[in-house]
């Protein structure tokens, strides 16, 4: 692309909101300058107020196929993540490699229209429905990376390592996709390094998919030849999600998930803890400390009945976090803040409980924050509007009445609190406009594909 400047009537920079900014981009999609309080000039201009994109950083798309399928109320009344669990088991079963390309291309289209420009993909489904390895071992990562390479969003690969099925017991039926040897998935991360050489959009980490499918030994070993290969690879784990599995981990242990991890592992900003949601007030300050995030996930958290993360702690702790949409019950970056801030509204009893003396904007606040920390999970050069990252933009629609008048904070808070259902009208992944006009080019190709692919899943 040749080098090009945005203009912007309002634009969410690292030091908060500014007025009239100029944006010049880079042939290689990169910002290469910001400029406020300037005139339109000879520069294109944006169609309302821009915000860094955001990360998305975690990510099942499988499982997108599965939102509306899991919410009837089972015989006995007993309904949680454990039985929502046997319910997906048994919906992956059927699926292809064609099934789970299509289905993450209609995820990721949706992502970007939520204002996600970078995606982290978690990787656990690999192998065949009868638990066999594929012909290419990697053959369900390269359907994924096609999948976002078609709906033109950044993307961080995490292939899993998954052993176990549960503290001391031997791996289930339902999880026989999941399993391939520690020694496999390293290739299947060696490959795909390969091919980020040649796709400036791809990073490449690991995701050991927890404490009840990997043993700490096994996590150490395989975190440590990840790292070989690349010392800053993101390392991405589920923890604590459920009173359940932190009753099995003491039980099996004698020590909590979060609480084993800090003291079995070498935890780093590069770490992300995913859900963490029951951890005692020791583990909150202990895990902050380390400088690993904190992947919250409110809608699936909220859908599964995980529980509430210990938000204010955690922040006052110093801990950083970015939002993902995990079973993508939800696809919007503001609607996973919006339920992030109510939910510890309704448990604090207080409103505004993500903002500052600093930043007193909620939405502002969260959104920045989530931004910037979402990136660094990904390892994305992303989430900042500033001269060398990379040109990710949300461009919100500047005609909606709704943002008549409104400057500064009151447009993100208008983004994530106000009742427009969808404000956000023109997405750029590394300058490149992915989304304009609230549409994408192959949405249409897309969608019937997905609908095809639906129709034999659930004839």
């Amino acid at each position: 692309m040749d080098v090009t400047t945005l203009h912007a009537p309002w634009a969410l920079l690292p030091d908060g909101w500014a007025r009239d900014v100029a944006v010049t981009i880079a042939a290689d999609g990169t910002i290469a300058s910001v400029e406020t309080g300037v005139r339109p000039g000879g520069a294109t201009p944006l169609a309302g107020p821009v915000l860094p994109g955001m990360t998305n950083l975690h990510s099942h798309a499988f499982q997108y196929a599965m939102a509306g399928l899991a919410e009837s109320r089972s015989p006995s009344g007993e309904d949680h993540f454990w039985s929502w669990r046997e319910t997906m088991y048994r919906f992956l079963a059927r699926l292809t490699p064609d099934d789970v390309e299509a289905i993450a291309a209609q995820l990721y289209v949706a992502l970007l229209k939520g204002g996600f420009t970078s995606l982290v993909e978690f990787h656990y489904l690999q192998a065949d429905p009868a638990g066999r390895p594929y012909a290419d071992p990697a053959e369900m990562s390269w359907r994924v990376l096609a999948a976002a390479r078609r709906a033109g969003i950044a993307r961080t690969l995490l292939p899993s390592l998954y052993r176990h099925g549960g503290f001391g017991r031997p791996p289930g039926e339902g999880q026989r996709r999941f399993l391939l040897p520690a020694e496999t998935v390293l290739d299947i991360i060696a490959a795909l390094r390969r091919e980020a050489r040649s796709d400036p959009l791809l990073r490449v980490g690991a995701a050991p998919h927890s404490l009840r499918a990997v043993t700490v030994e096994e996590l150490g070993d395989f975190a440590a030849a990840v790292r070989h290969g690349d010392a800053a690879a993101p390392l991405h784990i589920h923890a604590a999600e459920q009173p359940r599995e932190v009753e099995e981990c003491l039980a099996a242990t004698g020590q909590r998930p979060v609480e084993r991890m800090l003291a079995t592992l070498p935890l780093d900003r590069c770490w992300c803890v995913v859900h963490a949601t029951h951890m005692d007030a020791a583990e909150t300050a202990a895990l902050a400390a380390t400088g690993a995030l904190a992947g919250l996930c409110p809608t699936t958290e909220g859908n599964l009945g995980d529980g509430i993360f210990p938000f204010l702690a955690w922040r006052a702790a110093g801990g950083a976090f970015g939002i993902g949409t995990d079973s993508h019950v939800g696809t919007d970056a503001a609607g996973e803040l919006r339920l992030l801030e109510y939910a510890q509204r309704l448990t604090h009893l207080r409103r505004a409980v993500g903002a500052s003396e600093a930043e007193p904007s909620t939405g502002t606040a969260l959104w920045q924050h989530a931004a910037a920390a979402g990136a660094q999970a990904a390892a994305q050069p992303a989430g900042a509007i500033a001269p060398g990252w990379r040109a990710d933009l949300v461009v919100l629609d500047g005609a909606d009445p709704l943002l008549a008048g409104r400057g500064g904070g009151a447009i993100a808070d208008t983004l994530v609190f106000g009742p427009a259902p969808r404000l956000i009208r023109d997405v750029h992944v590394g300058g490149r406009a992915v989304i304009t006009a609230g549409r994408h080019a192959e949405e249409d190709a897309i969608a019937a594909r997905f609908a095809a692919t639906m129709r034999r899943l659930l004839g």
